[in-house]
């Protein structure tokens, strides 16, 4: 767990230490710290002039100056919430600290808010009677390993301390880091990019990029669903009856079957579309009604992936979604093209005939967005209609996404390792890593 320490203007608060969910990525500076309201709304008592406050904390990935929050102040004697928009000015994560703290400083209007955030989810003592060993100085540890596993690319100032022969595993994003893989491939540094493993029976459990959809399909619809200002099942009462909700998935990969199917539990009607003709089996057997376009044509690579659709059958979708978004509340999008930018679906016009109040979560934000007016971790608001996408929705997931992810890697690692040498054992004849 994590602890919150807060302190405002020249009187610290003194708040209660109180157990907080999190998550640490091993070999990186930043935790990951889900801050629940209800645990702040209950325990979070003692604080100066009889104050109660609670945090939310919109981009939990890094703290960075420029980073946003919002921080809600209630006093006891009012009953209306008092919201201050807050920005990190000054940031002090990498600063050693005994106590393996993470400090920000924010800065609302003259005052300051200092908060204090632990960035280990599992005590060093787990791992020790594990046989882990800790080691304090990360440049000594990256020139010793054999085998290093971290989210993403090491920092440039970091990847000076790889070698020859060193095996490196994570989500290396060759399309954007091309030139930066490359300087280690000459240096013959192994380097494993997980997303693109093959789609085959035997690397199913180490698909990251399913276990990851998965969840991320779920949340998408769970965050939508919060903003959204109707019910969402059908329901029927002496006073009238509330029709169901209309949801439109795009996209029936991974990610979009799992939306669909946390809709329907929930009590929506959906529907969806997609490039590839496996998915309208796929969408039905879930109860989703499955858009067709005339002159249908399978966009399906042999790996399973979506590819760009022709001028004339993005004209043709784009009729459907015209006529299908004047009916539909909440919209999730997640199509993506291996390796470039997210397709623009719904432009600007196809807003226009949408209902005001409707939702769209775009879960290709990063990439561009599949939704026009699209910003990453903001909530747009056209004609009524509300646009949003976060940078990494699985933040707020924290526990679940990582206990796949943490399970992904280890098959990966066990397939690579050679138990009876006892050393790693790149077979390039493996269709895995081939």
């Amino acid at each position: 767990g994590g602890v919150l320490r807060l302190a405002f203007g020249r009187r610290p608060a003194t708040a209660k230490f109180l157990p907080l969910p999190s998550i640490c990525v091993l070999g990186t500076t930043t935790g990951c710290i889900m801050l629940l309201k209800k645990q702040l709304h209950s325990k979070l008592r003692e604080v100066a002039t009889n104050f109660e406050v609670k945090v939310r904390i919109i981009d939990s990935v890094s703290f960075r100056p420029g980073m946003t929050a919002t921080v809600d102040i209630q006093s006891e004697y009012a009953k209306d919430v008092l919201s201050l928009p807050i920005q990190a000015v000054t940031t002090r994560e990498d600063t050693a600290r005994e106590d393996n703290r993470l400090e920000c400083v924010f800065e609302v209007n003259d005052n300051k808010a200092n908060i204090i955030f632990i960035k280990t989810g599992i005590q060093d003592d787990e791992y020790k009677e594990l046989g882990v060993k800790m080691v304090s100085n990360e440049n000594q540890l990256l020139e010793s390993a054999d085998v290093i596993i971290q989210m993403s690319l090491l920092d440039e100032n970091k990847t000076s301390f790889l070698k020859s022969n060193q095996t490196f595993i994570g989500v290396l994003n060759p399309f954007e880091n091309k030139n930066k893989l490359e300087e280690l491939t000459k240096r013959k540094v192994n380097l494993f990019s997980l997303e693109l493993l093959p789609r085959i029976t035997r690397a199913q459990s180490m698909d990251i990029l399913s276990s990851q959809a998965n969840l991320a399909g779920y949340k998408a619809v769970i965050e939508s669903f919060s903003i959204f200002e109707k019910a969402i099942p059908m329901m029927m009462t002496a006073a009238g009856t509330i029709p169901a909700a209309k949801v439109l998935v795009i996209g029936a990969g991974v990610a979009g079957l799992q939306a669909i199917a946390t809709a329907k539990r929930m009590g929506a009607i959906v529907f969806a579309t997609d490039v590839r003709m496996a998915s309208k089996e796929q969408v039905e057997s879930l109860g989703g009604k499955f858009l067709t376009v005339e002159g249908f044509e399978n966009l399906e690579t042999k790996g399973g992936y979506a590819k760009e659709a022709s001028d004339e059958f993005k004209k043709k979708q784009e009729d459907i979604l015209n006529e299908t978004l004047k009916k539909i509340d909440i919209v999730i999008c997640t199509a993506l093209i291996p390796g470039k930018k997210a397709p623009l679906i719904i432009k600007e016009k196809m807003l226009e005939n949408m209902q005001p109040g409707s939702v769209i979560y775009d879960l290709a934000a990063v990439q561009g967005g599949n939704v026009a007016f699209t910003e990453v971790d903001k909530i747009i608001e056209k004609n009524g209609v509300k646009i949003m996408g976060e940078r990494n929705i699985l933040n707020k997931l924290p526990a679940s996404s990582s206990s796949l992810y943490a399970k992904n890697v280890f098959n990966f690692v066990s397939n690579l390792y050679d138990k009876e040498n006892k050393k790693i054992n790149i077979n390039l004849e493996d269709e895995i890593i081939a």
